[in-house]
């Protein structure tokens, strides 16, 4: 037998060995996921109970399981930035039983935002849809003498100035720091585990400005908060005479965008386990409880299925990671 016939059959050999590999692996994840789920599924969510991402796992994690017939469980992980309940779901088995909400920054900025990660945003993690976030709210004590962004740095150049975030490395905090770049101004951020204490500190005159959710912002505004503009590329529908950023004059593109809170599993979650949880995203999306939510959060848009989410992650993601990038902001 020739030397080039051996070669070729030890070819054709290991060809066939990595086939039927790769044919086990696949009737192995077809197995599990066709007799998926057979026990409680848990949605880890990266911040305390009260706030947006908590009310988008709670409403969709009862419709889950009503829907699939198992308990699924939301639990709370606040801390370091939600690195803490990252971090414990991308460690986490790939079996479809764990995931984890969380907002768009931590997993978009975040590898750019940290030197090191417990993990690896772009290997140990998969995207399964992205829940909409809707215009966020720029809001004000009313003592401050400010009717719009402009009139509100200008004060801020001549006063001692903090802004509250949800989170480091957050949206406020990012638009805190490219207004210091653009403006000179100095404006402080101050990180809160959660919304509800940072628009209460700004109720309190203990912070000049915060930037989060109308529902949130909402609780606030009969005692002595003042929208001064929202984010994004349209006007809230609960606040229609305050003007986007973008309308005051503001071009920069983080102010256009509109960030989210994604759902995610761990990287090797089977195809068809991440294609039918961002499948019942969509259907509770359009059921009466999920309007009611939109409602009250004033969120007029709907979370899309995988697909469609996979797209919008590939052009998105580039594009919050090259302004987190010329911002130059480092969280360690």
């Amino acid at each position: 037998m020739s030397n080039e016939l051996k070669t070729h059959r030890r070819h054709w050999w290991m060809a066939s060995l990595a086939l039927a590999a790769c044919m086990l692996s696949s009737g192995a994840a077809w197995a599990q996921a066709a007799k998926w789920p057979s026990k409680p599924i848990k949605i880890v969510v990266a911040f305390p109970p009260g706030g947006l991402t908590d009310a988008y796992a709670r409403n969709y994690g009862e419709y889950l399981s009503g829907k699939l017939g198992v308990p699924v469980v939301i639990e709370n992980k606040p801390g370091a930035g939600a690195i803490i309940g990252i971090d414990a779901v991308a460690k986490s088995p790939a079996d479809g039983y764990t995931f984890v909400m969380s907002t768009s920054g931590t997993f978009w900025q975040n590898r750019v935002l940290y030197s090191k990660l417990p993990y690896n945003l772009d290997k140990d993690l998969t995207p399964v849809t992205v829940f909409p976030s809707g215009p966020l709210v720029v809001g004000i004590p009313d003592k401050i003498p400010a009717k719009n962004m402009a009139e509100f740095v200008a004060w801020a150049k001549n006063n001692p100035t903090s802004m509250g975030t949800y989170a480091p490395g957050s949206y406020p905090h990012m638009l805190a720091d490219q207004t210091n770049r653009q403006h000179g101004t100095k404006i402080q951020s101050v990180h809160y585990r959660g919304e509800a204490p940072m628009w209460l500190d700004v109720a309190s005159g203990q912070l000049q400005v915060a930037v989060g959710s109308y529902q949130a912002f909402n609780t606030m505004s009969t005692r002595g908060v003042r929208a001064i503009g929202v984010t994004g590329s349209y006007r809230s529908p609960k606040l229609p005479d305050v003007p986007t950023l973008t309308e005051q004059g503001n071009t920069e593109k983080l102010v256009t965008l509109e960030g989210g809170l994604p759902l995610v599993a761990p990287a090797g979650t089977p195809e068809a386990i991440l294609k039918r949880m961002a499948d019942e995203a969509v259907a509770w999306s359009n059921t009466e409880r999920a309007a009611k939510l939109r409602e009250t959060f004033a969120i007029p848009n709907k979370p899309k299925n995988l697909a469609d989410t996979r797209k919008d992650w590939e052009g998105e993601v580039p594009v919050w990671i090259k302004l987190a990038v010329d911002l130059g902001i480092k969280l360690d």
